[in-house]
Order: C-alpha cells, then sequence, then structure tokens
C-alpha cells in the first residue's frame, strides 16, 4: 500500500492509515545513536503486532547541528513545512545555538508549531533504580503549558535602552517604581499568561482524564504571590471544568461553595459522593508544596495541568524520582490542529556522541507514546512491555548499570536487541 499522510478529520479525530509518513529528526550529540536504537525497536514492535499490516514508513527533517551543515540555518523553513504538513514527528536531542538568533531549537519548535501542551508521563519501571523509597507509587502525566509564561521570551538586559524605557514607563506611568529594590542594574522580564491558554491547557488535560477515567486533576501554580496571573491560571482551569464538564467533575472550588452554604460536613459529604460516583476531582496545589508532595505522597495526584515554569521544574523534579530523565519521556501536542512532535527530554551529551554507550529509553517511550496518540495501542504496550523486562533482567546501559548489583553492560544497539528480543 501507498504511504500517506496522517491527517485531522472534520470531527476533531486524528486519522491515520495503515502506512502512514512520520517525519523524524536523529538529533545531535547522541541523537543518531538513540535514535537508530528506538527506530529499530518501534519497527519491530510494530511488525510483530501487526503482522505487516501496517508499518512507519520514516522521513527524515533536518534541524540542529545536521541541518546547519548542510544547509546553513539551525532550523529551515522546510522542517517546519514538512512537520506542519504531517502532523505527528518524533525528534532526538538538539543543541542550542552559540550566540544570536534561535534561543532554542525545542522552543521555536513548540512556538512555530503552537504546540500549546508538553505531555510528561512520570511513572516508574520495576527494576529502574530511584532515590525514593517507594517509587512505584509515582505514576502521573504532566501537562505543562508550552507558549506562554517564560517561553515567550520577553527580557530585556540590564543597562540597555528598552530595560531603561520599561523602567521609565513602571514608574512614572503605573507607579510600580519603588517595587524594584535596585532599578539601575535591573533586568526584566514580562510573564504573560491568558485566559485562552489557560484554558486550552486545563480543557486538554480534563479530557486526558476522564477518557482514561483517572482520579484527579490538580492545577499547581504559585497563585498565593502572583495572584493575577498564577492565581489567575487556577481560576480559570476551575471555570473551564465547572463550565464545560458538568457533572464529570467535582471542584474544590464547588467544595468551597458548599462550605460556605452548607457547612463543612455537607460539603465533605459531596466530595466523598463525588468520589463514590467516580467523578474527576478537580483540586489545586502551591507549586513549592507540590514539589514537596513528589516525594511525600505521589501516590494522591494521577494527572497535573500546570504553567511553563513550573512544569519545568516540576517534570524533571519528579523524573528525577523514578529514574532520571533518561528514562523520561515527552511529547508537545496540540490537540485541536492535530500537530505532535514526540521527543527525547534529555540533552545531546556531546562527549558521548557516536559512542554508542547511552540509554536510549527517553526517545524511545516517546516513540511509545507516540504509538498511543496514533491509536497503536497494542504495539505501544509490547514494547513498554518489552523495556521492562529487559530491565528487569538487569542487561542495560552504563547509566543504570552503574546504579544496579549482578547487572550487565550493553551498548546501546545491544540493548535495542535485548528489547527486540522481548518483544512478545
Amino acid at each position: 500500500m501507498t504511504p500517506q499522510k496522517i491527517t485531522m478529520g472534520p470531527d476533531g479525530l486524528l486519522k491515520v492509515p495503515d502506512f502512514p509518513i512520520v517525519p523524524f529528526i536523529e538529533g545531535d550529540g547522541i541523537g543518531p545513536d538513540v535514535w537508530a536504537a528506538s527506530k529499530m525497536i518501534l519497527d519491530a514492535a510494530v511488525e510483530k503486532t501487526y503482522g505487516g499490516t501496517r508499518k512507519i514508513e520514516w522521513k527524515e527533517i533536518l534541524a540542529g547541528e545536521k541541518a546547519y551543515k548542510q544547509t546553513g540555518e539551525w532550523l529551515p523553513a522546510e522542517t517546519l513545512d514538512i512537520a506542519r504538513e504531517y502532523l505527528v514527528s518524533i525528534k532526538g536531542p538538539l543543541t542550542t545555538p552559540v550566540g544570536g538568533g534561535i534561543r532554542s531549537l525545542n522552543v521555536a519548535l513548540r512556538q512555530e508549531l503552537d504546540l500549546y501542551v508538553c505531555l510528561r508521563p512520570v511513572k516508574w519501571y520495576k527494576g529502574v533504580p530511584s532515590p525514593v523509597l517507594r517509587p512505584e507509587n509515582t505514576n502521573m502525566v504532566i501537562f505543562r503549558e508550552n507558549t506562554e509564561d517564560i517561553y515567550a521570551g520577553i527580557e530585556w538586559a540590564a543597562g540597555t535602552p528598552e530595560a531603561k524605557k520599561l523602567l521609565d514607563f513602571l514608574t512614572n506611568e503605573l507607579g510600580a517604581g519603588k517595587k524594584i529594590r535596585f532599578p539601575e542594574t535591573s533586568a526584566f522580564g514580562i510573564k504573560p499568561v491568558s485566559k485562552e491558554g489557560s484554558e486550552r491547557l486545563v480543557r486538554s488535560a480534563l479530557k486526558y482524564a476522564l477518557e482514561r477515567k483517572l482520579p484527579s486533576l490538580t492545577l499547581v501554580h504559585k497563585g498565593n504571590i502572583m495572584k493575577f496571573t498564577e492565581g489567575a491560571f487556577k481560576q480559570w482551569g476551575y471555570d473551564v471544568a465547572e463550565r464545560e464538564f458538568g457533572d464529570q467533575v467535582y471542584t474544590w472550588g464547588q467544595w468551597e461553595k458548599a462550605k460556605k452554604t452548607q457547612g463543612e460536613e455537607e460539603a465533605n459529604s459531596r466530595m466523598k459522593k463525588a468520589e463514590a460516583q467516580g467523578k474527576l476531582i478537580v483540586k489545586d496545589v502551591i507549586a513549592d508544596n507540590f514539589l514537596q508532595q513528589l516525594l511525600l505522597a505521589p501516590q494522591d495526584y494521577s494527572v497535573v495541568a500546570t504553567l511553563n515554569l513550573n512544569g519545568d521544574y516540576i517534570s524533571d523534579a519528579a523524573a528525577a524520582s523514578v529514574g532520571g530523565i533518561g528514562i523520561s519521556p515527552g511529547a508537545n501536542i496540540n490537540y485541536i490542529t492535530g500537530h505532535a512532535v514526540f521527543e527525547a527530554t534529555h540533552g545531546t551529551a556531546p562527549r558521548f556522541a557516536n559512542t554508542n554507550t547511552m540509554n536510549p529509553s527517553s526517545l524511545l517511550l516517546s516513540g511509545v507514546m507516540m504509538l498511543e496518540y496514533m491509536g497503536w495501542q497494542e504495539a505501544a504496550d509490547s514494547i513498554e512491555k518489552a523495556l521492562a523486562e529487559t530491565i528487569m533482567r538487569k542487561r542495560v546501559t552504563i547509566d543504570f548499570y552503574n546504579l544496579m548489583n549482578d547487572a550487565t553492560l550493553l551498548k546501546t544497539s545491544e540493548f535495542a536487541q535485548e528489547v527486540v528480543k522481548a518483544l512478545a
């Protein structure tokens, strides 16, 4: 059958042919090594699961150092055009260009394609070395806003004409100059948080949680200090939950209203009833407290929705508790248009480039997320099971080998071969 593009149907659902064309960026540094290993496993799983009735047709697109060497551009327009056209793509780690121009290739991709959700599942696989006592208690999915907050990149260096102009405006027009402790040497950054951006993120998180019948969605914020940005994010999140999902959810906002009008006992009774009925409980927590709860009670959280900077801290902190970003997958998704870029969450580690020694699990599990997004759940499940079995048998790459007793050290390619052997 002729390979075809993945498309978005008029019903808002992804249309995935049996032989889809999927663009890929192999990445910089260790990218080629981990991509080759991941591709081997992805192809083997699809072949074994579907017996040749489905197959991914890979299409390479360029970004990063390879793109710069071949085209003189870090992120060619053609790459963006193809990513837009084919909807779903996958990428290895990319370097950040030195000097002017693009601040971050990853950020540029997210902004250009309006990939407003950074999706980070955090799950422990038995046998993975962890610094916490009960890593199995952590099993959550983090929805990090991907286009606003600090990712908007609105800032000015100290001493520049722009910084001085903004200082003058803050002082003379808004009367806020006295709040700036050292005005003459201050740099400035602006943190935009919109109702539309907040609502679409929380809406996607709500749908994700409801479709999977998960118990809770937690809005993580710093609204106690940043009342009109982070505080507004919290309130807009509650508003969209109550307005658009009605009887499917019960929010802490509803609990607080019931407490004021009916008393605490009645409010608690309504909460328990909602839980018994299987409603999604929508709650919130201050960001610094949440970082504590990641260690103390991670089992209380299933889906998390948060703004960009909080999500950056939370995603990596949560990943550390289940083995680190070396086994942490990620995706950048626009659930409205269908555009998605699945990616390794770690860096390029140039010191280990072409050594065939690094763990490919982050990129591989991002590929698993891609298969799930495409609706190829059976192949995705087979890879997860095979990966878990390989780790349990302690046949691992150097990162896990250094933390395990009686393990067998494997090269990146050898690890991929072991996972392929374990495919059901």
